[in-house]
């Protein structure tokens, strides 16, 4: 299972910890008791020095360095969020090794294997990772979102450039789920 996070504009994907293999789990290192780990995408000049003017917004628009937002949660993602903003999915196998490929390859490492961390994250629980991926209007934090979902094994359209996007197709997942009897 995983769950699927709106927040406002933006989305996060999030797995149970003893779904995470060794090498995501690794992404939380120093968060303790953690049972869900939840990743989403952003520029990393709006997102991690938190200059949130008109300059900064119009330079996300063009190719710039990502970064990964790791939140560690010790409660499931709809206690954290609030049901209303979560989906939760079934993905097989399969899908959940491309997920987890996915978010291993999302972030930068250091020489040791370790993630290039860029500091604390905005909330308890967070860290903000190097990303191997540009940000840009064309790669966004749901474009980021919707290509996880896809390693993951889920059918979304190539282009999901608003929170809204993605929402409306995991749901649509879900109904479709939960008619064929896969439901979480």
């Amino acid at each position: 299972m995983i769950d699927v996070v709106a927040r406002d504009w933006h989305t996060d994907i999030c797995l149970r910890s003893e779904d995470a293999d060794p090498g995501v789990r690794s992404l939380a290192s120093g968060f303790e008791d953690v049972r869900y780990l939840c990743f989403s995408f952003g520029d990393r000049s709006y997102v991690v020095r938190r200059n949130h003017g008109i300059g900064t917004m119009l330079l996300a628009l063009v190719p710039g360095r990502g970064v990964v937002l790791m939140t560690a949660l010790r409660a499931p993602p709809a206690d954290a969020f609030g049901t209303e903003h979560v989906v939760r999915l079934a993905v097989g196998k399969a899908g959940l090794e491309g997920l987890r490929a996915y978010l291993r390859n999302a972030v930068q490492r250091n020489a040791d294997g370790s993630a290039i961390s860029l500091g604390a994250g905005p909330y308890e629980g967070g860290a903000y990772l190097s990303a191997t991926a540009a940000y840009s209007l064309l790669y966004t934090c749901n474009t980021w979102t919707a290509d996880a979902l896809r390693h993951a094994g889920l059918p979304l359209a190539p282009i999901a450039a608003f929170a809204e996007d993605v929402m409306v197709q995991v749901r649509r997942i879900a109904v479709e789920q939960s008619a064929s009897g896969r439901a979480p």
